[in-house]
């Protein structure tokens, strides 16, 4: 008998023989347990990928991920470059084609209040604080989605740094994306 998954264990691959057909085998169990999608699921999902300006590989991973279609964003306002002018704008002239609930997550010197008035944001929120614990930037993450009636894995959020990516992660959404990433896939 090998080694269990215990204490420590770091759920890499075992060293026990017999690993090839175990992977081999795992496969065809997996593929056994894909469902083939009828050509009309994947045509609502294709659409749906446009209407949230996403590839459908890109909104498709994140739909596997979570087991949720994707509802909306959280966008950071470092993502929406609103202190960058014209640049901010064209940004939020891109989020208001999507349909979607688009969410902003405001980082100071900006305030929620003012941003929430600009075209394209449905909602706005102040970011967590890097002196919040990972439990308060979690409730904060997921009490915006639940402020829009829905669970924090229907959102991706869209942000410019670690700290932002981390928000996503520890807010358990269904994903992060760079605003670079993000807005070259909506033009």
């Amino acid at each position: 008998m090998g080694l269990g998954a215990g204490i420590g264990h770091n759920g890499g691959p075992t060293l026990e023989s017999g690993g090839a057909w175990r992977r081999i085998a795992w496969k065809k169990a997996r593929e056994e347990l894909l469902p083939t999608l009828p050509i009309e699921v994947v045509r609502l999902r294709v659409n749906r990928a446009k209407e949230l300006g996403l590839p459908y590989k890109t909104y498709a991973s994140f739909r596997a991920a979570t087991g949720h279609d994707l509802v909306g964003f959280l966008f950071s306002s470092n993502a929406l470059r609103l202190e960058h002018g014209a640049e901010g704008a064209a940004r939020l002239g891109r989020i208001e084609a999507i349909s979607a609930d688009r969410v902003a997550v405001v980082l100071p010197p900006l305030r929620p209040e003012a941003v929430a008035r600009l075209g394209g944001i449905d909602a706005a929120h102040r970011a967590p604080t890097l002196s919040m614990t990972w439990r308060e930037t979690r409730e904060a993450i997921k009490a915006m989605a639940r402020a829009q009636g829905h669970k924090s894995a229907q959102f991706v959020l869209v942000g410019e740094t670690a700290i932002e990516e981390g928000w996503a992660y520890t807010g358990q959404t269904a994903g992060f994306l760079t605003g670079d990433r993000f807005f070259a896939a909506s033009l």
